[in-house]
């Protein structure tokens, strides 16, 4: 992976931030775009709706499980075969999942397109730290923080678009042309370096001991809306992530963290990222299911919020870039988090008084999108850069599945529909609320390794 080391834009490659950004936009709408595709696709292959749902499950129980192996083996190894190959595998099996003919075929997929979708969220913010200097390091940040969630937001319109058009497989292919067109930029722009190194025994065994841990979660948070003793479940996930963290695979991931001192941003990347899926699960729901608004209304009401952070998310770059990182962080997660409470504090759920909400909010997340991943890959050496990317986006995932299960829970304990909303809004916006003192906490000056080794 080259390193900027010199001064001047010829030192830059946007180009592999480009790249970044397509990765994060196709990951993340992966995420989202099946989910309004279950119905059709469990009665084209004959299987009831809960069965269906491995389709989505499919993908991101991998995904989600494989994050913190895929950074310490991408720490140690060469990125840009790995890059290449993980492009091309993630195509492929959307291919081949879009010609299941059987469910069988269909989860068999959707696992392996998590696998090595799982190595593409690391390689994100990888990309994105080491293609340009560190004076621009904020607006190239920014630019995968953005796309990614746009992504997510995106999906279930254009899905739902999709679906109706063409079936439930064009889901599956509309993705293939950004693959196309990441893969083609990526091999012209990264210089040919060392082999790929086969992870060992030990490796295999902390994969296991994580990917189960960190898959007992996902599917007790994703689950516990049906039956809420699943979430008793996510307890069991605590022996294998022991294990783990005190053996010598977890060792080093702790101490990563331990040195950077970035567990306050992770922190509020999980809450943030619980309260934005969090909104979304709960004001579509409300709105299509008893406020009796169309879909396509619904998705217009929404497109407030991408559209507010597509508007502000280069400018948390260039004002990161400016005035550093965590003020940025600061200010944009106050906005996300006055956005929210005038979302919760409302009593009109008419989409004209929800859009401006919504878009406040959704400049917020622009704003602090791309300087709270800044801040966190600054404090970390750069043979630490995957391990610290893979964290970020393990935190948001899990904060993305922990949102509408919250969500949902506090609306089936409020008792009623309108009050179970807005208690629902209730706790997406104290979510979003805690991450601006854990985004503010400094834990001591923590230099920035990336840049000394340049410098």
């Amino acid at each position: 992976m080259p390193r900027s080391t010199g001064s001047g834009d010829a030192q830059d490659r946007w180009s592999l931030v480009a790249v970044a950004g397509l990765l994060s936009f196709v990951a993340m709408l992966d995420m989202s775009i099946v989910n309004v595709a279950l119905a059709d696709i469990g009665a084209d292959l004959g299987v009831p709706a809960r069965a269906a749902q491995w389709a989505v499950l499919g993908y991101q129980l991998p995904v989600v499980a494989l994050l913190l192996p895929a950074g310490r083996w991408l720490d140690r190894t060469a990125i840009r075969p790995v890059l290449l190959t993980a492009l091309a595998g993630f195509a492929l099996c959307s291919a081949a999942a879009a010609l299941a003919p059987g469910m069988a075929w269909l989860i068999a997929a959707r696992l392996a397109q998590g696998a090595f979708g799982a190595a593409l969220f690391v390689l994100m913010p990888v990309l994105a730290t080491r293609a340009v200097r560190p004076e621009v390091r904020g607006r190239a940040m920014s630019v995968p923080a953005t796309l990614g969630p746009l992504g997510a937001v995106s999906g279930p319109a254009l899905g739902g678009l999709l679906t109706d058009q063409w079936g439930w497989r064009a889901v599956l292919l509309v993705k293939l042309p950004l693959c196309l067109a990441a893969w083609l930029v990526a091999r012209a722009a990264l210089p040919r370096e060392g082999a790929v190194r086969a992870p060992g025994r030990r490796e295999a065994a902390d994969t296991a001991l994580v990917a189960s841990a960190v898959a007992v979660v996902l599917l007790a948070l994703t689950l516990a809306p049906g039956s809420p003793l699943w979430a008793m479940a996510a307890l069991l996930a605590a022996v294998p992530a022991v294990v783990w963290a005190r053996g010598p695979g977890g060792r080093p991931v702790v101490a990563v963290l331990r040195d950077a001192r970035t567990a306050p941003v992770h922190g509020a990347v999980l809450a943030v990222g619980a309260a934005f899926a969090a909104l979304h699960y709960v004001t579509a729901l409300h709105l299509q299911r008893d406020n009796g608004l169309s879909a396509s209304a619904t998705g217009a009401t929404l497109l407030a919020f991408p559209l507010g952070m597509a508007l502000a998310g280069p400018v948390g770059g260039r004002l990161a870039d400016r005035f550093g990182p965590r003020p940025v962080a600061v200010t944009g997660s106050a906005v996300v988090a006055s956005g929210f409470v005038l979302l919760a504090a409302g009593s009109d759920w008419s989409p004209a008084h929800l859009v401006w909400r919504l878009a406040l909010a959704g400049m917020g997340m622009g704003l602090y999108g791309g300087p709270s991943q800044f801040l966190v890959m600054k404090a970390v050496r750069p043979e630490h850069l995957a391990t610290a990317g893979s964290t970020v986006q393990l935190a948001r995932s899990l904060g993305f599945t922990l949102g509408p299960a919250l969500a949902t829970a506090a609306w089936g304990l409020s008792g009623s529909t309108e009050s179970g909303a807005r208690v629902a809004l209730v706790v997406a916006a104290v979510a979003a609320c805690s991450a601006v003192p854990l985004l503010a906490y400094r834990p001591g000056q923590v230099p920035d390794p990336v840049a000394e080794q340049q410098h």
